[in-house]
């Protein structure tokens, strides 16, 4: 069995974490387009008008990238859309 040193192991999770990573949102018919505003606003800090911009991108297209980075910042990303059950998508 091959043990890894602490901070070899320490390292390996530094580097998957800043991977860079991409959160996909999906289209739904349950939400409206205020909501989806809303919530992309908390969650990428973003102002109306982007916001505005990236729900139209959804609902057109299906699903659209709303945000790109570090992959834990893409998952605290995801986790507040998912807060009100927007589907996302994590990929890398």
């Amino acid at each position: 069995m091959d043990i890894k040193p602490l901070d070899e192991v320490e390292q390996e999770t530094t580097i998957e974490t800043q991977t860079p990573a991409k959160v996909i949102l999906f289209n739904d018919e349950v939400h409206t387009f205020d909501e989806v505003i809303y919530q992309l606003i908390k969650a990428i800090r973003c102002d109306f008008e982007r916001a505005k911009v990236l729900t139209n991108q959804v609902h057109h297209y299906g699903k659209a990238i709303v945000f790109g980075g570090e992959l834990a910042k893409c998952i605290q990303v995801s986790s507040i859309l998912e807060e009100i059950e927007l589907r996302t998508q994590i990929e890398y």
